[in-house]
């Protein structure tokens, strides 16, 4: 398994993931069908992370196949840790979250992780196993989520 830049996945293999309705099941945020232009901008906003924070999303490649995308964004002063995956790729999840957690936890910058999940998602004992604590639920772009907190210190 290892990480690349989105820009380095072709727009048709993004658009396929994100229009898959396994992957909108549990995504409240994404409410329609993504056309090039909202692709083209996803990855802009995603790469504009990268320069503004030094750290962002990674596409995620399983066996040089793209497994989906996920990583760190800056949420005010938080690092949020975010994972979509592709549906045949839904089981790696836990081993992806840990290797990109093995990163979090070298870097000085990230003293803790926040996960935020919707109220669908219900197995969630894989965060237990990694150590991370229910903090609540909170409201984020109209949507109710499920955070949780991972110290990485």
């Amino acid at each position: 398994m290892t990480f690349a830049r989105l820009p380095e996945i072709s727009p048709e293999e993004i658009l396929a993931h994100m229009n898959d309705p396994r992957v909108a099941e549990h995504m409240p945020l994404l409410t329609g069908r993504w056309d090039r232009q909202i692709c083209d901008d996803f990855v802009k906003a995603k790469e504009d992370c990268w320069r503004r924070d030094g750290l962002g999303h990674w596409a995620i490649l399983c066996g040089g196949a793209y497994a989906g995308w996920g990583g760190f964004q800056k949420e005010g002063d938080e690092w949020d840790f975010g994972l979509v995956l592709k549906p045949e790729s839904f089981g790696l999840g836990t081993r992806i979250a840990r290797k990109a957690l093995a990163f979090a936890k070298s870097d000085e910058r990230i003293p803790f992780v926040t996960f935020l999940l919707p109220p669908s998602r219900k197995h969630l004992r894989w965060l237990e196993r990694l150590g991370a604590a229910f903090v609540g639920e909170v409201d984020y772009a109209g949507s109710t989520f499920l955070k949780y907190r991972l110290d990485t210190e």
